[in-house]
């Protein structure tokens, strides 16, 4: 247990077959351990980490006191049983997530693997697996161990394996072994393999690995293909065997998943601080009352001492003093009572299953519910500003279609008009049996095209066919199972299959393939390997007829330069045709061919086989060679996949994005891909002002990148805004550049950059770059940034941090291309870091694992891509379209619902607890209690702990439904306005003002009160039975004040307690329990007669009235004068009920209007991208072909672009929560619903409604006996839910002059002044100003049928 661990690893060496050798370096086992605690740490560990709360110290301190007799004015009892009782809970809850832990451990630990042990395969559980050891692995096994692969039952080696959860990606990799020990597939042949690796110590690089492997006096390099990583399982491989040599902890999955971290949200630590300021609180009260005892006792004390002498310990006014002191300090100990964390945890654990029961976050395709893994963030869930997301699984299925095509000019793909008859799929199985049954396609002039043999179709076809490095396996005669590296790379060859080129089997040297029935053999002559540079590939193939041919496929901003100039028209027609398909947010293709003489192939292939051989810079002569017979091609066409997203996905982004959250994608994938998912999901529109691109090799390039992304901001920002701001002048004068740079290094390429940009030449220097968070937060615009993963390893170091985070932060969307999981996490921590911003990070691989963990809040996407990310979550669902649910309306609840129940416990402890400071002032500061002690136990526990229990459960201040169609909702708990140091310090200076009145107006008029029998009221017991008889009034009162949703829970537990009060307090002053226990309950009726006097009840009546007519009068007014959003939805919907029409939808088409007409694709990028080409390939699979060898490619990478509705309120927000200002809304009308994405069904935003989310078949409401005023209120409202986006400025200024009018002209007609405040509403609720701008706003739109209740 307390052995040294050993010195970090400089390199490691492993030793096949030899155990003894290995152990001497005392590598890790193969068991690893995610849990915590074990059955000796657990309680000391775990009482630890509780007694890191504030409070459990506090109530321990005060449990110490409560046992010195001399000072304990109450039982110890009242203390210690609440605090066993929180801390019992606690533990029970964390002892059975690490249960579940280690039950999670031992399942993995305990699967079984065959080892080869001296000649002979045994089974081991994997916790006994040692480095060194050699391992059979079967199909879809999962691998036991970081292997080094020695052979396999493929030919050259080869095996297949699925990586879904190291990287979320189902497509199957390859990997293959190194030649030597590839022929090593005997048992005994293993067992006498000694071969010795030495290679680099444990790391997390997944996609690295340097190793040499000595064996028989020779040396063979190794790499990342030659290894098989623990996660991965065997695919389409009947058998393997490799050579551990990372296990347990080492393993890069394990090394990937980072530290389990104890998270605490931010209302956590707040409280923790309130904790230390009430403690200091409470010690002044004690101070004070202390003084005052000291006084008292010296003055007026001594006076008594013949007949009242002082205790035995007490010799002296001070030592009494200071026993008071402590006394008061238990006494008044209540204002932070322990009930606090146990109501907390309760509260908490109800969000919990109210998570894990919403049946709209059910995915019914995998049947798998939402599931909240942990019970003490969810309050954090309504408070996030920044989402990392993954991109391959977690926004995408990861599963490409065959959409269109352009062939010869003319263009083939699903029909577009929307007035058409709905398509019918084609069958292809009586023209083809070869036909793969799951194709979908519907354009039938293609398959005929097919039929009547075009040339140009077939070729079309053929090239598909031919260019590509799938493999392919045929189980029975007739069914293909395609082995494709990446899913659009199967899709290509899948959709040649369908039409007629069946793509069968290859060779090293050839190609099978089956031409419209008739079976044809390709001669395979090169294969031009694709790379990153080239963005396309080629392959070389001779025909039966002895015919060479070249076939090419590539993005058409490389390949369309590389054609003959004979196909100039063609190629325009083609652009077209790509730009309308990227448009789309499909992903593009060009294909060409070229015909390729004897002669000329001779020649080229003696070059290409020089540069094959070179030693020196052979990539660049193979790059070359390539290029040269590349040349003069002919195009054929282009195709266009659809890379599906996840449902849901873009409507999800555009409604978080509506609520202020920032979305970075964090992903693995090339630029390409990255950006055209990023327009697909509309993280990307044409809208925004621009979008930068950072690929410096360099910390000086990326440094100057950065610099001139934010230069180009502000001068966009400036002539956007039409002036330049105070402060950014002041920003433009200062003298340095930052990081050690004087603004004369740098200033001429960024001062001209911005002034090619801006249109004139600046007259300042170029501003220093890290500017203050004030002025890049004060940036007008919507920008975008996109940077590659080595120029992020830059901007991470330290010097470039603030660099970094200033330019990427001022961006709506931030995309971040091949990245490695560390870098993942490091991005996470650098905004927690510098932005004290709430962060989430949601993703579905073992490579999001470390993210995950390193967010305040993690998210597991529970999909087919393995568990190891949903096992490191704090919530888990299956679609990414339930995060928007997750946040906006679970989160707001739960961030809404825990400070509401923090203000009102902390108002009714201090209402309660500090009536005994003001009772030390008339009691001689003898630390007498107001209450007698079962009223002062009872209080928190019975009287007063279920009816804000309620209300932290189940309050909610506008429906599920609203919370989606206004996200600005959300902004409160971004800007942590509901519960904070000022709202705390209203809370408490309410619960001070409550309890002078609870003390004050009953001692004044019971001073002198009498009965009706003339028998004076002043007594102690009539005191305190008044006193806590207002106190449970009040505070009963003031929560159903606080309630904004009303149960039959909520009914019964705040009158049920109410009752309960009047019930406990009668029996406890009753004879019966008088004659059980006469030593406990002195005062026998005493609370029957206090009750039956009416000056009683008139001065409980008197005190309960000053107390919440204030409270009353000041919500009346802050409601009618200045409203909050929720509020003005809430008034919104109770005026939309009251004019709703019963008779349903009988006109809902009259007033449609132009907004109802289609107004085409939104947001088509036109020419401002060339095509959404992109090729998820990996080089170096050509090569691997032609040598023998089998291997697949990944494929092609495009997306959709469209409109995002523009949020300038955003803008707003920011500047608000940065400089404290309250700016207006904006005029702009930005500030409208947004698309209603409830139930699962989410309205595309590509439509002409998509912006507003609105139903076209609303009904006109009927105005009958409606003000005028609350017609065009109700108007406004719907108009921003049925309009149009494009429509929406023109029907500001139209509806705000109807309202305005209306309320001029009808004021006389509307109570309590609303129409006099609608301008105010409007402005609250949608964001509109008055402007003196025409309107051509058509026909008043229809109010959107609600059928959801007023709460």
């Amino acid at each position: 247990m307390f052995r040294k661990r050993p010195p970090p690893e400089e390199e490691r060496r492993v030793r096949a077959n030899d155990r003894e050798y290995n152990e001497k370096f005392q590598y890790a086992s193969n068991c690893i351990m995610t849990s915590k605690y074990n059955v000796i740490t657990f309680l000391p560990v775990n009482l630890f980490e509780q007694f890191q709360e504030v409070a459990n110290t506090y109530f321990l301190f005060l449990l110490i006191l409560q046992l010195i007799p001399q000072i304990s004015s109450l039982s110890w009892f009242t203390t210690i049983v609440p605090l066993a009782l929180v801390l019992s809970i606690t533990a029970v809850k964390d002892a059975t997530d690490d249960y579940f832990r280690h039950k999670s451990d031992n399942q993995v630990n305990n699967r079984q693997s065959q080892v080869l042990i001296r000649g002979s395969l045994q089974n081991e559980k994997w916790m006994n697996v040692r480095v060194g050891d050699i391992i059979k692995l079967e199909n879809n096994q999962f691998v036991a161990a970081d292997l080094l692969l020695l052979s396999s039952s493929e030919p050259h080696g080869l095996c297949y394996i699925e990586t879904a959860e190291l990287d979320g990606e189902t497509n199957m990799k390859v990997r293959q072994s190194v030649s030597v020990t590839s022929e090593l597939g005997d048992q005994n042949n293993l067992a006498s393999f000694d071969g010795e690796v030495v290679c680099e110590p444990p790391n997390n690089k997944l996609d690295r690995f340097c190793g040499t492997l000595y064996w028989r006096d020779k040396k063979y390099n190794l790499t990342n293909q030659n290894m098989l990583l623990r996660g991965c399982v065997l695919r389409n491989t009947e058998a393997c065997y490799g050579l551990v040599i990372f296990a347990g902890p080492d393993t890069k999955l394990m090394q990937n998943s980072g530290r389990t971290k104890f998270k605490r949200t931010s209302i956590d630590r707040l409280m923790n601080t309130l904790v230390l300021w009430i403690f200091g609180f409470l010690v002044c009260m004690g101070v004070i009352l202390a003084v005052g005892n000291a006084v008292w006792e010296r003055e007026v004390g001594s006076l008594f001492q013949s007949y009242l002498p002082w205790d035995p310990p007490v010799d002296n006014f001070l030592f009494s003093a200071f026993l008071s002191f402590w006394s008061y300090v238990i006494i008044l100990n209540t204002v932070v009572p322990i009930s606090l964390y146990v109501s907390v945890e309760v509260i908490r654990l109800g969000h919990s299953y109210f998570i894990n029961w919403d049946q709209q976050m059910f995915c019914s395709q995998c049947n798998t519910a939402a599931e909240a893994r942990t019970t003490t963030l969810n309050e954090e869930l309504g408070q996030v500003e920044y989402i990392f997301s993954d991109k391959t699984g977690t926004l995408t299925q990861n599963i490409m279609s065959f959409n269109k095509c352009s062939i010869n000019g003319q263009t083939y793909g699903e029909a577009t008009d929307p007035l058409a008859p709905q398509p019918t799929r084609l069958d292809f199985t009586p023209f083809n049996p070869l036909a793969d049954q799951d194709f979908c396609f519907y354009d039938d002039t293609l398959l005929e095209s097919v039929k009547v043999g075009d040339s140009h179709t077939h070729e079309f076809f053929r090239l598909l066919s031919l260019c590509h490095t799938v493999m392919s396996e045929e189980k029975s005669e007739g069914e293909l199972v395609y082995k494709a590296q990446s899913p659009d790379e199967g899709a290509l060859v899948t959709a040649a299959r369908n039409f007629g080129f069946v793509f069968r089997s290859r060779t090293p040297g050839t190609i099978t393939t089956t031409e419209m029935g008739r079976p044809v053999t390709y001669t395979l002559l090169a294969i031009l390997d694709f790379n990153n540079i080239r963005k396309r590939m080629s392959v070389i193939v001779r025909n039966p007829e002895g015919r060479i041919r070249l076939y090419c496929k590539g993005a058409d901003t490389v390949l369309l330069e590389r054609l003959h100039p004979c196909n100039q028209e063609l190629m325009n027609i083609t652009s077209d045709h790509l730009n309308e398909y990227a448009a789309d947010g499909l992903r593009t293709l060009a294909l060409a061919y070229r015909d390729v003489s004897e002669d000329e192939w001779e020649t080229w292939s003696e070059s290409h086989r020089c540069a094959d051989k070179a030693t020196n810079c052979r990539d660049d002569r193979l790059a070359a060679a390539y290029e040269e017979i590349e040349q003069d091609m002919m195009l054929l066409g282009a195709t266009a996949i659809e890379d599906k997203l996840q449902e849901g996905v873009p409507e999800t982004i555009a409604v978080l994005s509506l609520a202020n959250i920032k979305i970075w994608v964090l992903t693995g994938d090339k630029q390409e891909t990255a950006v055209n998912i990023g327009y697909s999901c509309k993280m990307l529109t044409d809208d925004m002002t621009e979008v930068f691109i950072i690929s410096g090799h360099t910390v000086q390039s990326v440094r100057q990148e950065l610099r001139r992304a934010r230069d180009r901001m502000i001068v966009l920002s400036r002539s956007r805004d039409g002036e330049k701001e105070e402060g950014m002048e002041g920003w433009a004068e200062a003298g340095f550049m930052g990081n050690g740079f004087r603004e004369g290094q740098e200033g001429d390429g960024t001062a001209a950059a911005a002034a090619a940009a801006g249109g004139k030449q600046l007259q300042c220097p170029p501003p220093p770059p890290p500017p203050s968070n004030n002025l890049m937060d004060n940036i007008s615009g919507e920008f975008a940034l996109v940077i590659n993963g080595h120029s992020l390893a830059h901007a991470l170091e330290a010097d470039m941090e603030t660099e970094f985070v200033s330019t990427a932060c001022a961006c709506k969307a931030v995309i971040c291309c091949r990245v490695t999981p560390l870098q993942k996490a490091q991005v996470v921590e650098l905004i927690k870091k510098h932005k004290k911003a709430v962060t989430l990070a949601i993703g579905d691989g073992a490579n999001d694992v470390s993210m995950i963990k390193s967010a305040h809040i993690g998210v597991g996407i529970s999909g087919q891509e393995g568990i190891q990310a949903v096992l490191a979550s704090d919530y888990s669902f299956a679609q990414f379209r339930f995060l928007q649910r997750l946040l906006l309306v679970h989160g707001r609840w739960s961030y809404l619902r825990m400070c509401r129940f923090l203000c009102y416990f902390f108002y009714k402890n201090f209402a309660f607890t500090m009536v005994h400071f003001w009772f030390g002032f008339f009691c001689g500061f003898s630390a007498q209690t107001v209450y007698d002690q079962y009223f002062i136990t009872l209080y928190n526990i019975v009287y007063t702990s279920l009816p804000v229990l309620a209300m932290g459960i189940f309050d909610q201040d506008v429906p599920d439904k609203r919370s989606l169609e206004y996200p600005k909702l959300y902004e409160p708990g971004q800007l942590n306005l509901l519960f904070n140091k000022r709202e705390f310090f209203i809370c408490i200076a309410q619960g001070i003002y409550t309890s002078v009145v609870l003390f004050f107006v009953p001692f004044a008029v019971l001073s002198d009160a009498t009965q009706s029998t003339g028998v004076p009221l002043a007594d102690y017991q009539t005191f305190a039975v008044t006193t806590a008889t207002a106190l449970v009034i009040v505070v009963s009162v003031q929560i159903a004040l606080d309630t904004g949703f009303w149960t039959v829970i909520n009914h019964v537990f705040v009158w049920g307690s109410l009752g309960s009060y009047f019930t406990i307090m009668f029996a406890l002053h009753s004879q019966t329990l008088f004659r059980i226990f006469p030593n406990q309950f002195h005062f026998v009726g005493s609370a029957q007669s206090t009750l039956l006097q009416p000056v009683v009840w008139l001065t409980i009546a008197l005190a309960t009235a000053i107390c919440i007519v204030p409270v009353l009068a000041f919500r009346f007014l802050k409601v009618d004068l200045k409203p909050q959003l929720s509020d003005t939805v809430r008034y919104t919907q109770l005026v939309r009920q009251k004019k709703r029409k019963p008779i349903g939808r009988s006109v809902g088409g009259a007033w449609r209007g132009a907004g109802s007409a289609s107004e085409g694709r939104l947001g088509a990028r036109g020419g401002s991208r060339r095509s959404g080409y992109a090729f998820a390939h990996q080089e170096g699979f050509g090569e691997l072909i032609t040598s023998g060898k089998n291997m697949r490619l990944s494929s092609l990478a495009l997306a959709t672009f469209a409109s995002r509705h523009s949020s300038s309120w955003i803008d707003t927000l920011r500047r608000k929560k940065h400089t404290h200002t309250h700016t207006p809304p904006s005029a702009s009308g930005e500030c409208s619903p947004a698309p209603s994405c409830i139930s699962g069904s989410v309205p595309p935003l590509s439509n002409s409604s998509s912006v507003l989310g609105g139903s076209q078949d609303t009904p006109i409401e009927e105005e009958t006996g409606t003000p005028p005023a609350q017609n065009a209120q109700s108007d406004l409202a719907s108009s921003t839910q049925t309009q149009p986006a494009s429509e929406a400025a023109a029907a500001q200024a139209s509806s705000q002059a109807v309202t305005l009018t209306a309320g001029r002209t009808h004021v006389g007609d509307s109570p309590g002044g609303w129409a006099a405040t609608l301008g105010t509403v409007q402005e609250a609720l949608f964001g509109w100003k008055s402007r003196a701008a025409a309107s051509n706003s058509p026909g008043p739109p229809s109010v959107a049928k609600d059928t959801s209740q007023i709460v």
